[in-house]
């Protein structure tokens, strides 16, 4: 994938505004690229790796740790998976699948509850209980995501890396995405509050259904704009255009407090308008953003031909940061420039 490098003076202030995140934040380094009208129109990079002496700058071949963000690729890999009928319905029950889950507990949960975290499902240590009733509220937690590749793994044989390495990594040439057993010198540190945070956890895990995925800017900035393109890259069809509508159409199901987060496969997706989603106001409908606890967002704004990121190497929030109201004045600041810049 080659796009041209034209830089635009009037998305600065979305550069400013990553400047700021990373002023407030722990972390060392940060990033911003973003593409607009098949042009990238801002790449920048700041700070460094890790707080090590002598660390790398951070530059254009720099992975860092995208966290959640790791769930589009695993609703890629469900979307693959029900495309080519080895889950017959989102709407399958996941006992269907994983039958020696405990009944009494999983009762009535359905793919589509884990795809939109309205599974309502919890655990802790190893015990798994249920928050709330399956499909009647949301709630974002691990669980789901650990069923979700399980029911990948068991239904097409493969793991979730192997499926987007096949169909997404190797077609592109991509070399920078990647699930990490071990660091190189390529990984961004991630900086952490303090030493020893129960939070953060590290896995020896490639097949993408643990939190060790590292990518960089630009191969995020890819996987968005593949995504904007609906799977169709220098005049041919990488994936299946079916695939890229369904994870980043409205999926959630219906419920009576309708001020929560929307969901497709995984993505938060731009729907009706919703006091507590993480998505800023004047994106118009039909966005959709996938976000990272360690500051990372990826957003697209498809009537505008626009993919927008910012990396950070942060962990969690600061006090004092206030988390959404920055996410969302992230995207707003990307529609300013469009509309005034």
């Amino acid at each position: 994938m080659q796009l041209t490098y034209k830089p635009n003076s009037k998305f600065s202030s979305v550069l400013n505004h990553v400047q700021n995140t990373f002023n407030q934040v722990l972390c060392s380094g940060a990033s911003v690229f973003i593409i607009h009208n098949d042009t990238i129109v801002l790449e920048d990079y700041i700070g460094k790796q890790s707080n090590n002496s002598g660390a790398r700058n951070v530059n254009e071949e720099t992975q860092f740790h995208v966290a959640s963000v790791r769930k589009s690729y695993i609703g890629f890999a469900v979307a693959y998976a029900l495309y080519n009928n080895y889950i017959e319905h989102i709407d399958d029950l996941v006992l269907k699948y994983l039958p020696k889950l405990d009944e009494t507990t999983w009762k009535e949960t359905t793919i589509r509850h884990l795809l939109t975290h309205t599974h309502g499902l919890n655990q802790k240590e190893e015990t798994i209980f249920r928050e709330h009733p399956a499909g009647q509220s949301w709630t974002y937690r691990q669980v789901g995501i650990d069923a979700l590749t399980k029911i990948v793994k068991k239904t097409t044989k493969k793991s979730v890396s192997e499926i987007i390495h096949e169909h997404v990594f190797s077609p592109l040439g991509f070399s920078e995405s990647n699930w990490y057993a071990h660091k190189h010198d390529k990984l961004a540190d991630v900086i952490l509050p303090e030493a020893g945070d129960e939070n953060w956890q590290t896995s020896e895990s490639t097949e993408g259904d643990k939190a060790n995925m590292y990518v960089s800017t630009r191969e995020l900035s890819y996987w968005g704009y593949l995504h904007l393109k609906q799977g169709k890259i220098d005049e041919k069809q990488i994936v299946p255009r079916e695939i890229i509508q369904i994870t980043t159409s409205l999926q959630s199901p219906v419920i009576k407090d309708q001020d929560l987060p929307q969901n497709g496969f995984l993505w938060f997706v731009k729907d009706y308008p919703a006091k507590k989603t993480e998505i800023g106001a004047s994106i118009p409908k039909g966005s959709y953003q996938i976000l990272g606890y360690t500051g990372v967002t990826l957003l697209v704004i498809a009537d505008e031909n626009l993919v927008a990121v910012r990396m950070f190497n942060s962990f969690g929030s600061p006090e004092g940061y206030d988390y959404l109201s920055d996410v969302r004045s992230f995207g707003d600041t990307v529609m300013n420039c469009l509309q005034y810049g």
